[in-house]
Parts: C-alpha cells; sequence; structure tokens
C-alpha cells in the first residue's frame, strides 16, 4: 500500500532566475543614478561653501583693517579671488552667475562685491550652478551678511 510518493523537484526555474537578476540590475542602475546626483549637488554645494567662506573672510578683512575689500569674481573663468588670497577655480561643470551693483560690474564677464569698514556692502547674489543643481549665495547690502540658499 505503498505508493510510491513523486519526488517533487526543488529549486528554482531558468525563468524564475532571470526575472531576479532582471530585477537586481533594474535597482543597481537606480541606485547609480541616484548616487551620482548626489555627488553633483555634494561638488555645488562644497563650492558654495568655500566661496562663502571667502566672502565672509573679504568683509572680515574690510572690518579688522578699516578699509573696503573686494572679492572679484570672472565669469569667464569660472574663477574668484579675495584680497590678498591666489585666485580659486571652480571644480569643471559648474557655472557661476553674479548680480551685484553696476558700479562693481568691471567688465561683462567679471565683476566683484565690496565690503566696508562698517560691515556692510554693495550687495548681490551668486548663483553657482551643475546642470539642474543651482545654490544661491545672498550677500546683504545693509549688514554685509552672506547667506547660503539651498535648491527648493
Amino acid at each position: 500500500m505503498n505508493a510510491p510518493h513523486l519526488m517533487r523537484q526543488r529549486g528554482f526555474t531558468l525563468i524564475e532566475i532571470l526575472v531576479v537578476v532582471a530585477v537586481i540590475g533594474l535597482a543597481m542602475t537606480v541606485v547609480a543614478v541616484s548616487i551620482s546626483g548626489g555627488f553633483t549637488s555634494a561638488k555645488v554645494r562644497g563650492a558654495s561653501r568655500d566661496l562663502i567662506a571667502n566672502l565672509r573672510y573679504t568683509r572680515g578683512q574690510a572690518i579688522v583693517k578699516h578699509e573696503a575689500k573686494v572679492l572679484m569674481l570672472n565669469v569667464d573663468e569660472r574663477q574668484y579671488t579675495a584680497p590678498g588670497k591666489k585666485p580659486v577655480t571652480l571644480p569643471d561643470g559648474i557655472d557661476i552667475t553674479i548680480e551685484t551693483a553696476r558700479q562693481e560690474q568691471v567688465s561683462e564677464g567679471e565683476a566683484g562685491i565690496r565690503f566696508y569698514p562698517d560691515g556692510s556692502s554693495t550687495g548681490g547674489n551668486i548663483q553657482l550652478s551643475r546642470g539642474e543643481t543651482v545654490w544661491r549665495i545672498d550677500v546683504n547690502w545693509l549688514t554685509g551678511e552672506v547667506r547660503l540658499r539651498e535648491p527648493e
């Protein structure tokens, strides 16, 4: 009365394995794309913070030395120069735009933000961008305060 029990095959079919491999490949692609976007944002954020540090340094120098100091920006060369420092070139792929007082525009591609001994400035804003990522630095004309506005 012992009916032979058929042994069921245990394991995965080729189709099941291919589906799992395809899902893993798709997930890895999504992760890689999101990580590369994070690196882009980090580069722009880092460049923005360096520029902010130089703007604050320039303001501090104006206050300490009791004379106006200017941070110069060259849009064409993607560089900026704080007083008494070497020019800083932005990383590849990061573009810069600036809006500032007309009297601080040396040429079409070069302008500055001037800080005065009382801490005030000519004011303006600077945008650093790479692709869709844009970080904006605002310089208040009355107080000389430098603030970073992160992308929305």
